[in-house]
């Protein structure tokens, strides 16, 4: 504590920091005090949040919705891990925090800044155990955490079988009381009933240019999501998504 907070808590057990007339603020509060017409509405708070990546966007009716757990599916070179980077580069390039728990600590930080994450505004845990990530999720959706992304890595995921369900459930209510999103990437479907939505990535198509004696180069990835579960609508529409490889 500095020499002013301690002066200034001094001076409220003193009793001089309240104001004299009756139901009166303490003294300088209200200068902190916002009009109820300034605060975020309610509408607002529950506005989801934007994934930077317009298939996902679209699939999930406007981005990640607050408060739930979102399952994204898909094994080796499907997208996933490229839509798990775009929704922490929306968050973080917003000045706002974001947290990654990485099992198997499969992320590149020098990949990540380049594709717009902040890194000063990332929190990257790298457990070594599935129980330790879940866990680690659920601590930092607790400390406030208003994005909250558990990457489980590449199968086999050892481990994952014994988990009870009870523990992803602890999870989705975790986010839910806290009101944050809640992105969790597996390689095949672990969440079970926790998740309010399951999206699939799948079926990608790589698109090559040279040939004919010149090299050969990689141009780009498309992949396709599809809805597997919504309680808020009906599963089964699905969107490509692309991702392009810089030379």
């Amino acid at each position: 504590m500095g020499v002013s907070q301690a002066l200034v808590l001094e001076q409220l057990l003193e009793g001089k920091g309240f104001v004299k007339k009756p139901g009166g603020l303490l003294a300088g509060l209200e200068g902190k005090l916002r009009l109820a017409s300034e605060l975020p509405s309610l509408a607002e708070r529950r506005q989801p949040m934007t994934t930077g990546a317009p298939a996902l966007d679209g699939l999930l009716e406007g981005g990640l919705p607050k408060g739930k757990l979102v399952e994204l599916v898909g094994r080796r070179s499907s997208g996933r891990f490229s839509l798990e980077i775009a929704a922490l580069a929306a968050q973080t390039s917003r000045g706002e925090a974001a947290a990654l728990v990485d099992l198997g600590s499969h992320l590149d930080p020098q990949i990540a800044s380049s594709a717009g994450v902040d890194l000063q505004c990332l929190l990257w845990a790298r457990p070594q155990k599935v129980k330790d990530a879940l866990a680690s999720a659920e601590m930092l959706l607790a400390t406030g955490f208003s994005l909250v992304v558990l990457d489980l890595g590449l199968p086999p995921v050892r481990g994952h079988r014994f988990v009870p369900d009870a523990a992803w459930l602890r999870l989705a209510r975790a986010a839910q009381s806290q009101g944050s999103a809640l992105l969790v990437s597996t390689p095949y479907r672990m969440s079970g009933i926790a998740a309010e939505i399951v999206i699939s990535a799948g079926s990608s198509e790589t698109r090559w240019r040279g040939g004919d004696g010149a090299p050969r180069l990689l141009t780009g990835i498309l992949s396709r999501l599809r809805l597997e579960k919504d309680s808020r609508s009906r599963p089964g529409g699905s969107v490509g998504h692309g991702l392009v490889v810089e030379e």
